[in-house]
């Protein structure tokens, strides 16, 4: 059960749920448990696939977007969006899936925070998008409530009566209720916030936002204190299912993922870590501007941190209580963090995935000679010359969430954290597989090269004529993830 993370969104949607983190735990389980998913891989995801939109574009135009051919392409990259709208809104076929007439074993929908798992479910999602569609949808080029789309193909794929008032919460209770739960992964908290980076504001909750579903509320950062209530509420009802254990992770810092690019008014870099300013990650360092560009400071960044420990902390104090193991995914998260000036006793890098990168040959160069995996936080950067990897990699497209070798390395510390509770795994996590499907690494978007180009090209809004929808598709990508997200008309 859980958000983004726990369904294996990355690259700005969800597709490939058999590379999520609790499906390569499943898959180390070994060939006799099998791990009931929901499917997402039709139109190549929902709301969007970069690293398929990247590639369509490299099919169609080559290994470059210039100022002859960028017209043509973003028409080609709004006729793509256009189809992918309409299936996904079910104008082409119907998306209910009569087939899975249980609840799926994977309870994860994108977008959720705390609250959100016992208090939506599929009918309330129906009726949401059907009372919520945008007069002006030529400006929403991305599927019209996506998550909630999401939400229903999760909670309840029929779209029958039976499961239509189940929330992830009830869901639960139908598996527990059969033979009981032996490994419950609740990985929730991330949402409650990534508003801040999401729309580069830091709007604190107030008690109107508490245990009120996403759509009505309004801050982008829920207080400690507040937190700690909505967390201990559902620590409450996973403690009154039939489970054997119950694993919850720590969070980490929102200003570790290369969504926000750091920016210093100096040429030093930060000693602390900690940049003078924080930016979308498709604004380069030149070209921001403090009065022009959305954006949040050091202090900002400094505070988000220290509320995210908070959080933790809360974590860590709850857990102890209700007997769950914590899963110390922050802590190995900011060991892969290259800025982080921290002294750290961990490795981040397995010796297995080190030795499988290490054989794949469209990955070995990836080795320095020290023996360590030239593989990092940053946003993924090709290099010109070789076409081959030269930063990032643990991030995906959208710079928010895992690659796949991300989700391979948060499989490995939830196993490792398992096999002290005495879990029992069959296999080391598939190192080769986990690779072989990281396409990004493996054979990269020649478009990547120029990563500036790209990103700016993809960020134009209807301002420049040149795409044909009202925000650029990188913002209104990155607004998915903001509660209550608005599209806005823009004025010609």
């Amino acid at each position: 059960m859980g958000d983004s993370l726990a369904q294996g969104f990355k690259n700005g949607g969800i597709y490939r749920t058999d590379l999520s983190f609790p499906a390569l735990l499943s898959r180390a389980m070994g060939d006799d448990i099998q791990m009931n998913l929901p499917s997402f891989s039709a139109q190549a995801g929902i709301p969007i696939n970069m690293e398929i939109l990247v590639r369509g574009l490299e099919d169609e135009f080559g290994d470059e977007i210039n100022l002859f051919n960028s017209v043509q392409a973003g028409h080609h990259v709004y006729s793509t969006l256009k189809r992918i709208k309409s299936y996904w809104e079910g104008q082409m076929i119907s998306l209910k899936n009569e087939d899975q007439q249980t609840p799926y074993h994977n309870q994860a929908v994108w977008g959720f925070s705390i609250s959100d798992s016992w208090l939506l479910n599929e009918k309330f999602c129906r009726e949401f998008i059907r009372n919520n569609k945008p007069q002006y949808s030529v400006f929403s080029v991305l599927p019209d409530q996506a998550m909630y789309t999401t939400a229903r193909l999760v909670l309840n794929p029929t779209f029958g009566k039976i499961f239509e008032n189940h929330s992830q919460i009830d869901n639960l209770k139908v598996l527990s209720n059969d033979g009981g739960i032996e490994n419950l992964i609740a990985c929730l908290g991330h949402n409650n916030i990534i508003g801040a980076v999401t729309k580069m504001k830091i709007e604190f909750s107030e008690e109107n936002d508490l245990n009120v579903p996403f759509n009505e509320r309004r801050c982008t950062v829920f207080r400690p204190d507040h937190f700690e209530q909505e967390l201990r509420t559902l620590y409450e009802k996973i403690s009154e299912l039939n489970t054997k254990r119950v694993f919850v992770p720590t969070i980490p810092y929102v200003t570790i993922p290369p969504a926000i690019r750091g920016v210093n008014l100096g040429d030093c870099a930060p000693e602390d870590g900690y940049f003078d300013y924080y930016s979308r990650f498709w604004i380069w360092d030149e070209d921001f501007n403090p009065d022009k560009h959305p954006h949040l400071t050091r202090d900002d960044a400094i505070k988000l941190d220290e509320i995210v420990d908070q959080y933790n902390h809360s974590i860590k104090k709850l857990a102890d209580e209700y007997d769950f193991v914590v899963v110390p995914v922050a802590r190995y998260v900011q060991a892969a963090a290259r800025r982080r000036h921290l002294p750290e006793t961990i490795s981040p890098f397995p010796d297995g995935f080190i030795e499988a990168l290490k054989k794949n040959p469209k990955t070995s160069f990836m080795i320095n000679e020290m023996g360590e995996p030239n593989i990092s936080t940053d946003y993924l950067r090709i290099n010109e010359k070789t076409g081959k990897v030269e930063k990032g990699g643990i991030f995906s497209l959208d710079g928010l969430h895992p690659s796949t070798v991300g989700y391979g390395l948060i499989a490995n510390i939830y196993k490792m954290s398992m096999e002290k509770r005495g879990v029992k795994f069959k296999n080391e996590i598939d190192w080769d597989f986990v690779i072989e499907n990281e396409t990004l690494l493996t054979d990269p978007p020649k478009l990547l090269h120029n990563l500036r180009l790209l990103l700016r090209f993809l960020a134009l809004g209807r301002q420049e004529k040149l795409m044909m929808f009202g925000k650029g598709l990188l913002q209104e990508m990155v607004e998915v993830f903001s509660s209550s997200p608005k599209v806005e008309e823009e004025h010609q």
